[in-house]
């Protein structure tokens, strides 16, 4: 796989409000791994979809060497689908089965091609990715999130690439699968490009590269090693901002005494002239002299000063200018101790199959405890959200909740209508706040000017879950039970650091999904429960 590269030339790119995005970037990737990082919205799936092809470029070309594999972040999946039809083997299976029954048409050799073994390397990378006894015919709706995004990885592979550009391949996968894609992903030996906000993954990379400034800047090492680096940089650019901002104080300061003493000798100097009874046309000639000398003083100490003030120019350019979210969440108390939500004997089928062991589960929330809920993929904990939030139906249980508003953020993220923009969205989620609050809090979520006027539908994965957490947070009233399903997810890690400072400090009751063991430790997590084999149990131990 040694031609296995990826050669962007002049690359530029426009959002539909016309914000450029790229202006002639260039740059080349080449074997090994390589984790691709930059703040939300700053073009990341945006520049693997123009290396996929799913994009046209304003200007520029790509090339790429070699068989491409592309996994996006929201994989366009329809749930009508088979295992099969997703691996894209569905054919190919088809003709084995009718060549073994003795139908031997031509067509049937052509379909398979040189793919005899297809079934065989298709279970054999079901297997590596946590999918093994995955029926090739199980439709598609009857998935995980997680288990479709690892069949989603299982169908690039299998078409054995040379180069491989993925998108967040962790969202939504369980400790067990992110295990298995990291020791996929370290046998792969073709050219990797991958975006992720998953610091294991990111440490396990050959190098990486920054999105920003209008460049793509490679740092040899991984995720750790790159931080270390900015570090050192950012601490060398403030020292160099702080002493430019000396040196300009200093120049100011030189420039106003050395004007002050100008003036003072002119002025004596006229006193003196006057004194001394010359002519008025040697005195004339004297002050001219003295004002050219005291503008030549001046012009060159306000050089000095201009040269001083483009130094802290170009030293504050070095500076990172990073984008927070400000995160408030709504002011609800919620009395401890107090019913949410109670749950008994919980069962619900899907494709004619239990959920749930025998007897359902039984679930409790009280305010205002702090829930972590983990399990493998494919347990039930997104229907287990869905039950408490009354999207659907036990098929057998009793179920009653508290009056407060129950907030829930599907990890779908398709609670927002694509069409309307980011501020109808929130106006219809908010309808009582005015439109300055409104745009106000859209503001705290880096939504400011023309970006709270862009349609969802065109927003990256991390600005549709800022979004809609905008819409979930804020909607009135405020609510005493947030459920988040991987909350995580296409978030940058500034914006990670943000929500876990926001639900530290909300004082309702919340109940969160998550394999990031990092970001469940950071918000103060005091209840565990895990789902595994259709029974829900408390737990006091993370998911390693």
């Amino acid at each position: 796989m040694s031609h296995a590269a990826i050669v962007c030339s002049g690359l530029s790119f426009a959002w539909p409000d016309d914000t450029p995005v790229f202006h002639d970037l260039s740059f080349t990737v080449t074997g090994g791994r390589t984790g691709l990082v930059a703040p939300n919205g700053s073009g990341k799936s945006t520049l693997l979809k123009l290396i996929a092809g799913e994009l046209e470029p304003a200007t520029g070309s790509v090339a790429v060497g070699g068989t491409l594999g592309y996994l996006p972040q929201s994989l366009p999946l329809s749930g009508d689908l088979t295992v099969a039809e997703v691996l894209g083997v569905a054919a190919v299976i088809r003709a084995l089965d009718a060549v073994e029954s003795g139908d031997v048409g031509e067509e049937h050799f052509t379909t398979i091609g040189d793919d005899w073994d297809i079934e065989e390397r298709t279970r054999a990378q079901l297997d590596r990715l946590g999918l093994a006894g995955l029926a090739l015919d199980r439709g598609l709706s009857t998935l995980s999130g997680g288990q479709v995004v690892s069949l989603g990885l299982a169908a690039q592979l299998l078409k054995r690439p040379d180069v491989l550009l993925l998108d967040e391949p962790t969202n939504n996968l369980d400790a067990e699968a992110r295990h298995q894609l990291y020791d996929v992903l370290s046998d792969f030996t073709g050219c990797l490009l991958l975006v992720s906000h998953d610091r294991a993954l990111l440490d396990r990379m050959d190098r990486i590269a920054e999105l920003g400034g209008g460049e793509l800047r490679f740092h040899g090492g991984n995720f750790t090693e790159y931080e270390e680096a900015v570090r050192a940089e950012q601490d060398v650019a403030e020292k160099n901002v702080r002493n430019a901002e000396q040196e300009l104080k200093r120049e100011k300061r030189e420039m106003q005494q050395a004007r002050e003493r100008a003036e003072r000798r002119m002025s004596n100097a006229s006193k003196n002239l006057k004194n001394a009874g010359l002519p008025k046309i040697f005195a004339g000639t004297m002050k001219r002299g003295a004002q050219e000398a005291a503008g030549k003083s001046g012009q060159t100490h306000a050089s000095r000063v201009s040269e001083a003030r483009a130094r802290l120019d170009e030293a504050g350019r070095a500076l990172r200018d990073e984008q927070r979210l400000t995160l408030e969440l709504p002011d609800t108390s919620v009395p401890a101790g107090r019913n949410l939500f109670l749950g008994e004997s919980l069962q619900v089928h899907h494709a004619g199959r239990a959920v749930f062991a025998d007897g359902g589960v039984d679930l409790t929330v009280r305010g205002p405890e702090r829930i972590a809920l983990t399990g493998p993929n494919g347990s039930g904990k997104t229907t287990l959200l869905r039950l408490i939030t009354g999207d659907l139906a036990p098929d057998s249980g009793e179920i009653r909740r508290s009056d407060g508003r129950i907030a829930y953020l599907s990890q779908r993220l398709d609670l927002l209508d694509p069409d309307r923009t980011v501020a109808e969205n929130f106006a219809a989620f908010a309808p009582e706040r005015p439109e300055a609050e409104r745009m106000n809090l859209l503001a705290r979520f880096l939504f400011r000017g023309a970006r709270a006027h862009l349609p969802v539908g065109v927003l990256s994965g991390g600005e549709r879950l800022r979004a809609t957490l905008a819409c979930v947070l804020c909607a009135e009233p405020a609510p005493q039970l947030l459920l988040l399903d991987e909350p995580t997810n296409n978030l940058d890690l500034v914006g990670v650091g943000q929500l876990e400072s926001a639900l530290d400090s909300y004082r309702g009751a919340f109940l969160v999904v998550s394999h990031d063991e990092r970001f469940l430790t950071g918000i103060g997590v005091n209840r565990r429960l895990r789902l595994a084999d259709g029974v829900l149990q408390e737990t006091g131990a993370p998911e390693v």
